[in-house]
């Protein structure tokens, strides 16, 4: 996980790398990712645990989980429901979950502390001749 305190900027909102203003540039150990299976979500959870969990499956940070983050998400969406459902509320219990929460990334200031961006994906740009060639077609009646 990343460190605590401020949220850093963003890459791009730098005047130079990271690497160049003589920060540590820690190492980093790389594994092989495995395939996963996405577990289907409790029918019994409170609605708030069901649209988190619904939330972070299409969410970009997804790309780096595997089975066992997918398995920790399910446990905290399970005790997320039961927080939700209670009568009797801890603020201490409210506390730990947004805590373990932030471990899997879940909001931008997480991955920013981790050192991970999520970009807009690039718009898909068709090549000048591709549109000239429909264009010509089009002005043929053939399009």
């Amino acid at each position: 996980m990343g460190s605590r305190g401020p949220i850093p900027n963003r890459e791009e909102d730098l005047a130079r790398p990271r690497e160049r203003k003589g920060g540590d540039v820690q190492e980093v150990t790389k594994g092989t990712a495995l395939p996963t299976k996405v577990p289907h979500a409790d029918s019994d959870w409170h609605p708030i645990a069901r649209k988190l969990w619904d939330a972070v499956k299409v969410s970009g940070q997804t790309t780096y989980y595997q089975q066992s983050d997918w398995a920790y998400l399910y446990s905290l969406c399970d005790d997320l429901s039961h927080y939700k459902k209670s009568f009797k509320r801890s603020s201490q219990m409210a506390q730990v979950i947004y805590a373990a929460l932030g471990n899997l990334l879940i909001t931008e200031g997480d991955r920013r502390r981790a050192r991970i961006e999520l970009s807009e994906p690039e718009p898909e740009v068709k090549p000048a001749s591709v549109t000239a060639i429909e264009d010509y077609k089009r002005s043929l009646g053939i399009a």
